[in-house]
């Protein structure tokens, strides 16, 4: 019964807009019971916070030999770096927020500081005196007096928007207020902020593949016979009901998903389209090879995930074979990235190595994977970028670190025979690089999906 009165709210959508109702209505959303309430959920980002100032903070600063690191942002114009470390009960900076991180290279230890009116949380406690310093920057220049730190880190990057987040007009105050000798020691705090968001802690990486695990279970009942009714079903209609999915459970979403459609048809040039292109919205129809790219959020970490599914023909009980060889072609340019991981290797030496070894297997690939954590399009190595396969300056020139995820973002090119044509295979999977080698989160997609399966989802 819930079949068919899902089916017929497809067929009602496009004029009624009731399909995706209906399937919010009758099938019951993945994995309720996980999503902690919002309650909780501040809970753990607050102790997460604690325990990367407390742990992994001083650890990063005597790394890059920074001593002083300043965080300066203002309301609803947020610093990247601040961002990540706002109280879970702060939903912005308030009026100008001045962190100051001060590691004392002598008796070891960090101060945690907040030329602020307020206390930056349980975190970071206010250091301004209102009455002895009524200028905000006449409080932070005797702070930071008081200190004589070597070198003050500013968040300022030519390559890094996630460490470029200073603004011209703070810039312009701080500099004009700080004496000359203090202004000598300015310099960018790049590396300290890439580490600070690249750099994944164990508490994150227990939490971290329950989420990338809902992202997985979210796409196969996207791509599944609930949701698709060829002949009906939209590209479009996919792409909306995965948003009202993500928010139905509780999750965010960092970029709206995409869906699209290569298939037999000569008119269809999917497998060439430029990523700086929108995919159509196409009816569905047997016999299309889908993707969807797909990425959600969940207490500050996010996923980004592409996979596939085929569309049974009339007769067909499995994915073709030269669909499945096309597949597997991708899955082996994914071995191949991924052992090309080593500590110290730039993204730039990664993509050649990479690239090299696929052309000696007879692989034409396309490599543009990035880190990812507290951005989807996080801080680090970038490993080539769709439009650029030979050299990523700046980003591409960072070193991989330890204990740093990545999504392995790439496509490999095959030929249909009986479609005389090529394909792209466009895969993407989340990964952790401990120090030694990279392993799958929560693992990846090594066969396409059929639609309709055998099996029943919420039975």
């Amino acid at each position: 019964m819930k079949k068919h009165l899902y089916q017929l709210g497809l067929k009602l959508g496009p004029k009624l807009g009731l399909g995706l109702c209906l399937a919010s209505i009758f099938f019951a959303p993945l994995s309720q019971a996980q999503v902690l309430s919002v309650r909780e959920q501040a809970r753990i980002v607050n102790e997460n916070l604690a325990e990367r100032f407390d742990q992994l903070l001083p650890e990063l600063m005597m790394q890059t030999g920074i001593d002083m690191w300043l965080i300066i942002g203002r309301e609803y114009n947020e610093d990247p770096v601040l961002k990540t470390m706002l109280p879970a009960e702060w939903l912005s900076a308030r009026r100008r927020t001045i962190l100051v991180f001060y590691r004392d290279p002598k008796n070891n230890t960090l101060e945690k500081l907040a030329v602020a009116r307020y206390d930056f949380g349980d975190n970071v406690k206010a250091a301004w005196d209102t009455q002895a310093y009524p200028d905000q920057w006449d409080a932070l220049v005797q702070l930071i007096r008081q200190r004589n730190p070597q070198k003050i880190g500013i968040n300022t990057s030519k390559h890094f928007a996630h460490a470029d987040g200073l603004d011209h007009t703070e810039y312009q105050e701080l500099t004009q207020k700080l004496p000359v000798d203090l202004k000598a020691k300015l310099t960018s705090a790049e590396p300290l902020a890439i580490r600070w968001l690249e750099t994944r802690t164990a508490r994150e990486m227990q939490f971290y593949p329950q989420l990338i695990n809902v992202t997985h279970k979210i796409i196969e009942e996207g791509f599944s016979e609930q949701v698709i009714t060829p002949g009906i079903t939209t590209s479009d209609d996919v792409v909306w009901w995965f948003r009202q999915k993500i928010r139905e459970l509780g999750y965010d979403t960092w970029f709206h998903p995409t869906v699209d459609i290569q298939r037999m048809d000569t008119g269809n040039k999917e497998a060439q389209r430029s990523f700086a292109t929108p995919p159509k919205n196409n009816v569905i129809l047997p016999g299309d090879l889908i993707h969807v790219d797909i990425g959600i959020s969940y207490l500050r970490l996010n996923t980004d995930i592409q996979q596939h599914a085929y569309i049974l023909k009339p007769g067909e009980n499995a994915v073709p074979e030269s669909l499945r060889a096309a597949f597997n072609k991708a899955n082996r340019l994914q071995d191949i990235l991924t052992s090309q991981f080593k500590e110290g290797k730039t993204g730039n030496q990664i993509l050649a190595d990479t690239l090299a070894q696929a052309k000696e297997e007879n692989i034409v690939g396309t490599v543009y994977s990035h880190p990812i954590g507290y951005h989807g399009h996080a801080a680090g190595p970038a490993i080539g970028m769709w439009d650029n396969q030979v050299k990523v300056e700046g980003t591409g020139d960072q070193a991989l670190r330890p204990h740093t995820a990545y999504s392995i973002e790439l496509n490999a090119v095959s030929h249909i025979p009986e479609w005389k044509k090529d394909i792209r295979i466009m895969l993407e999977e989340d990964a952790y690089f401990d120090d030694v080698k990279v392993r799958y989160i929560d693992g990846r997609q090594k066969e396409i999906y059929p639609i309709p399966r055998a099996h029943r989802f919420n039975q």
